[in-house]
């Protein structure tokens, strides 16, 4: 497990503490309990930056957990996937959002993920195969160096994992390579995550590689940003 991930746990536990001791009116707890959670969070974020990298595969249970704005049918909205068309999704975890987009392109359409730990890849297939989807193409792979030809999909996802991949940079110009004229760059964020990227960050980020901002959906802690490629 990563240490980031450790201090995330930590720091839920603080902070559920202290809301409990604040409940009981015991303020002295829920004030100790507080600096705890704040310093963990803090620690998390600090070792998030200096050490970027995959969720730990022991956490893919959190990945069941309600995603709030980040929701599989509020994805859907903001990606309009049509029947027929390749998608590419990295980093999908288990398939909270990769199931629901593959079953969105059916008949025709293939979903193709990819991630850097192979467990992942294993129970996002074993998912897909007990859901009766079978338009999902997953394997292990890098983000920096995607085996695929030039403007080969018609949009690519990721869900709280840009700020894991240790070379971002090298990312968004790979997809910017595959990704066809018109497609969607899809990228969603959430500020509990030790891996946020502000939307600030995003937008120089994905800039530099090609991609403009098409716009924004939910708040700025949680948000669901959609690029073009440039002209």
């Amino acid at each position: 497990m990563r240490r980031q991930d450790a201090a995330v746990l930590v720091a839920a536990g603080g902070f559920l503490l202290a809301a409990a001791a604040l409940v009981t009116h015991r303020l002295g707890w829920a004030a100790a309990a507080g600096s705890v959670g704040l310093l963990a969070a803090t620690a998390a974020r600090a070792w998030s930056r200096s050490r970027p990298g995959p969720m730990s595969h022991a956490l893919r249970w959190s990945l069941h957990l309600p995603r709030g704005p980040h929701s599989p049918a509020r994805l859907l909205r903001i990606l309009d996937p049509q029947p027929g068309q390749a998608l590419l999704e990295v980093g999908p975890g288990i398939g909270t959002h990769a199931l629901p987009t593959a079953a969105a392109i059916a008949p025709g359409g293939v979903l193709h993920a990819i991630d850097i730990q192979p467990a992942m890849v294993r129970d996002l297939e074993r998912r897909a195969a007990g859901a009766g989807i079978r338009n999902i193409v997953a394997v292990p792979g890098d983000a920096t160096k995607l085996g695929y030809p030039n403007a080969t999909f018609d949009a690519i996802v990721l869900i709280t994992v840009l700020g894991e991949i240790p070379d971002p940079r090298a990312a968004l110009a790979e997809f910017r390579r595959v990704i066809r004229p018109g497609g969607r760059l899809v990228i969603g964020e959430m500020m509990i995550d030790p891996d946020f990227v502000s939307i600030r960050e995003l937008r120089a980020l994905a800039g530099a590689a090609g991609f403009a901002l098409d716009h924004v959906a939910g708040p700025r802690f949680a948000y669901l940003a959609c690029f073009r490629p440039a002209p």
